[in-house]
């Protein structure tokens, strides 16, 4: 398959995503490729230790492919999406189980789907022009691929803040909030990638990481903490909406160009996540959501407005984020049937 390389060099499992015209969005396609070569090398004696990285200088993935599931759904099959997601989460699951070292390079942009390749590995690198996110709430979607676990984990309500908001990340922030693990100019990358596959020492990683750069993120912490504290949507609202800062605005401005449906039922999701802390009911409860999203939330007109139309404007079932109900969250959110429910 030519959008993904997969090999072994010799003792790493290699992993290379090669879209980088599509910023090395994922397909269908590539999650079932990197779910069968994490099935074969999970036992296999060669294989020491896993590299994954990408082509192209602007993105590690900025997300997943979606102009199928838009296709589809737009036509009232949304069985595909939900194929999609079944396959992908237990994808994401094997990767943040995987039994031997995972060392990942994220350069440029990792979102959304992204995400879920990068950022369950054990060693996640990062370089100076790292920028992750996970912006899913701006097209209708959840934070998914197990970011809602990412999220829980992250200090504080960084993850409320993070997951409703979209805000990126730089490396410092990356490093903060969990999401990566190490600091490392790009131009080091291709010698420890060789070190790596020659000796499989993963302890090389940290003996090549610098000192992580300074995070906005962390000394934002206190101010996002009282106002990311709240139960609910609607309880972060009401304190950004009464706290005048040049936080609050900026925040509530990213909030207000959100899906609101999608905003409410990520903070219960994060509240679960972190309840829970773990990442096969972390990636069912995603599921609920995003198996309903294309029929009962905002997903495809999310779609239209980013990516098909991309006039920027899109129409949200509700007219704005407070505008959401505790009994639509739980609708949304309410288990499969037994009958539905994927392997997760």
């Amino acid at each position: 398959m030519t959008d993904i390389h997969i090999r072994v060099e010799g003792r790493a499992g290699r992993i290379t995503l090669n879209r980088p015209d599509a910023l090395n969005a994922v397909t269908y396609e590539m999650c079932l490729a990197i779910e069968q070569a994490l099935i074969t090398w999970a036992d296999n004696p060669v294989v020491a230790l896993l590299i994954i990285d990408a082509t192209g200088d602007r993105a590690f993935s900025a997300g997943g492919d979606l102009a199928e599931m838009y296709e589809t759904g737009t036509r009232g099959d949304f069985t595909y999406g939900q194929r999609f997601w079944a396959d992908e989460y237990r994808m994401n699951r094997r990767l943040f189980e995987f039994p031997k070292p995972v060392v990942t390079f994220l350069h440029g942009f990792t979102m959304g789907g992204g995400v879920g390749v990068g950022c369950h590995g054990s060693h996640r690198i990062v370089g100076e022009d790292s920028q992750i996110a996970m912006p899913e709430c701006g097209i209708g979607l959840v934070p998914d691929v197990g970011g809602s676990l990412l999220l829980a984990r992250a200090p504080g309500r960084v993850g409320e803040y993070l997951g409703i908001t979209g805000a990126r990340m730089g490396p410092g922030d990356a490093i903060f909030a969990g999401f990566a693990d190490y600091y490392m100019p790009r131009a080091h990358w291709a010698s420890l990638i060789d070190t790596l596959c020659e000796t499989a020492d993963w302890q090389a990683v940290d003996r090549s990481a610098l000192p992580a750069p300074d995070s906005p993120l962390a000394a934002a912490q206190p101010e996002i903490d009282r106002a990311f504290g709240g139960e609910t949507l609607r309880d972060i609202l009401t304190i950004l909406e009464t706290t005048d800062s040049a936080f609050t605005r900026d925040a509530l401005k990213k909030i207000n160009r959100n899906a609101p449906l999608a905003m409410a039922c990520a903070v219960e999701l994060v509240h679960r996540a972190r309840t829970r802390d773990s990442i096969a009911e972390a990636l069912r409860q995603e599921y609920r959501f995003t198996s309903r999203s294309m029929e009962q939330g905002d997903f495809l007109e999310g779609i239209r407005a980013q990516i098909i139309d991309k006039d920027r404007a899109p129409k949200w079932a509700h007219g704005a984020p407070r505008d959401v109900s505790p009994a639509e969250v739980a609708q949304m959110l309410r288990p499969v049937r037994a009958e539905d429910a994927p392997e997760i």
